[in-house]
């Protein structure tokens, strides 16, 4: 028997799906190295940059040996603009030595194996899970975290805590699209200052407005 907040995450969802019926990863890539990339500079940087960047940056470095090989300064020059680049580019190569190294040039399809790369942690980890091997997670990122607090549906204060608080009310047929769901709607109408809550439909379900 179904919870009430479990009852009300369905509902969210169900409004979410009927205003962004084609909600899906923002992010552009051909394979699970590519999408492990493109995540890694997708932190404080929007998924829109991302690809701008990687439309160039994959036509010539795609593999983990491609990225392994090429110069530092090189990649950092490429990826200057995802910012944080210095870090972002240091954590790319040494991923990708470690998947050479380890994991005979293959991506990892296992959250405990995804998360000894560096740079990595728990949202680069599902996202390349869910998107390149099937395997469902929750996805929190600023939006997520944002609106899942903002609807009553978790009450962390950390992305981890947050994820295991949605994956109890969230189906796990759901975990994935909901996560698009919430990034979108979070772009869209709940932005983190000045959300739009008179053009809301979900203003009747949300925490935030009855406060």
């Amino acid at each position: 028997m179904q919870t009430k907040l479990q009852q009300k995450a369905k509902k969210i969802i169900a409004i979410l799906s009927e205003m962004y019926p084609n909600s899906t990863i923002a992010l552009n890539f051909n394979s699970p190295f590519e999408l492990l990339v493109a995540t890694i500079l997708s932190a404080q940087c929007t998924d829109k940059r991302v690809n701008i960047i990687t439309e160039e940056l994959f036509q010539y470095c795609r593999t983990p040996q491609d990225f392994a090989c090429i110069p530092q300064e090189e990649l950092e020059k490429a990826i200057f603009s995802a910012g944080f680049y210095k870090n972002k580019a240091k954590n790319i190569k040494a991923a990708a030595e470690m998947i050479l190294e380890k994991f005979a040039g293959e991506v990892p399809d296992t959250m405990e194996e995804l998360l000894e790369l560096p740079g990595v942690g728990r949202k680069t980890a599902n996202v390349v899970l869910g998107h390149c091997f099937g395997k469902p997670g929750i996805v929190v990122d600023t939006h997520v975290g944002r609106i899942a607090r903002r609807l009553g549906l978790a009450q962390g204060n950390t992305p981890e805590k947050i994820e295991f608080e949605l994956m109890k009310v969230i189906p796990q047929s759901e975990w994935i699209r909901s996560n698009h769901l919430m990034i979108d709607f979070g772009r869209a109408i709940c932005s983190s200052q000045n959300p739009k809550c008179n053009k809301c439909l979900l203003s009747t379900l949300c925490n935030f407005r009855k406060k």
